[in-house]
């Protein structure tokens, strides 16, 4: 509701402006040039993101999520300890972190809601469902396809020379924001 009105109050600051300079008909040629640009970028993201999120069914269809999840297994049992006595949230998790690594964010929100659902205890987050959306929210990304999306879609012809700054910062914002909800754990239970 807020960003409702703050976007209103943007739009109404340029049309004043525009009026009290003269400007009015460049502020119509920049709105029309921006719902174009808006046009182009949400089609060329969504050919992006189904293009992705049938790599990942057909990862899922032919075992591979299932190989990734096995691997991944030992390293979410650590963070998510309960992943060792129930399989099917092991699954989920496993689905998301690789959705996440593959850059899908959008097909790792479902695996997510029902890892969180299953992680949700009562009416207080769990230490659990805590790192969860830590880990969602500052995922590691290898292949960052939506980011390359937008950047192919706004003309970019080497999309992907964005991956060792996309690594390095995704894995620092990760394991930086794991820490800190360790940390915060433990001090919170004293």
């Amino acid at each position: 509701m807020v960003m409702s009105w703050i976007w209103v109050g943007i739009l109404l600051l340029s049309l004043v402006f525009s009026v009290i300079t003269g400007n009015s008909s460049q502020l119509a040629a920049a709105v029309g040039q921006g719902a174009n640009s808006a046009i182009t970028l949400i089609l060329s993201l969504a050919g992006s993101m189904c293009l992705w999120s049938g790599v990942g069914r057909v990862m899922e269809k032919t075992g591979i999520m299932a190989g990734l999840s096995r691997l991944l297994r030992p390293v979410l049992g650590r963070i998510f300890p309960s992943v060792k006595e129930d399989s099917v949230l092991a699954g989920y998790l496993s689905s998301n972190v690789c959705a996440n690594v593959l850059g899908l964010g959008n097909a790792a929100t479902p695996m997510g809601i029902h890892a969180a659902q299953r992680l949700a205890r009562g009416s207080t987050a769990s230490d659990e469902l805590c790192r969860l959306i830590v880990l969602n929210t500052a995922s590691i990304q290898l292949i960052p396809a939506n980011v390359a999306a937008i950047r192919t879609g706004l003309g970019c012809a080497t999309p992907f020379d964005i991956l060792p700054a996309v690594w390095v910062t995704s894995v620092c914002s990760a394991g930086l924001g794991l820490l800190v909800a360790w940390i915060l754990g433990k001090l919170w239970r004293k």
